[in-house]
């Protein structure tokens, strides 16, 4: 029923003047504008990205958003440059090098948005 609906996330945000630059000063997204109800709008791929100003803020501590790449180390060199900062982890079941975590059938590295978030860079590995 739904499988040819579009996605939009929405991501509360505290300070929107300073989502909008880590938005799209850091990761480059082009800005759509604000809608009548106050959220501010960015088209990603085929679905859309809103934030909504939340006074009290909402911080998800599980990945918010995951942005599929094609390389995910030169993905990371380029927001790195950017100003971005990824993620480390050293668990039993999560060890990152380089930022980037082999999952199954995909790579990948997470670094937070002003807010807390934590947003993913994944890339799919090669089917055997």
């Amino acid at each position: 029923m739904l499988s040819a609906a579009t996605v939009t996330t929405m991501l509360p945000v505290k300070d929107m003047a300073r989502a909008r630059r880590f938005y799209e000063g850091s990761l480059g997204l082009q800005p759509g504008g604000f809608r009548p109800d106050g959220k501010f709008v960015y088209a990603v791929g085929g679905s859309t990205l809103a934030l909504f100003p939340k006074p009290e803020g909402t911080r998800a501590d599980h990945t918010a958003i995951s942005f599929r790449v094609a390389d995910i180390g030169a993905s990371i060199a380029q927001l790195e440059r950017a100003g971005v900062v990824f993620e480390d982890y050293d668990f039993p079941d999560l060890k990152t090098v380089n930022h980037v975590c082999v999952l199954g059938s995909e790579k990948a590295a997470w670094f937070k948005d002003p807010e807390g978030n934590y947003l993913c860079l994944h890339e799919d590995l090669p089917s055997a």
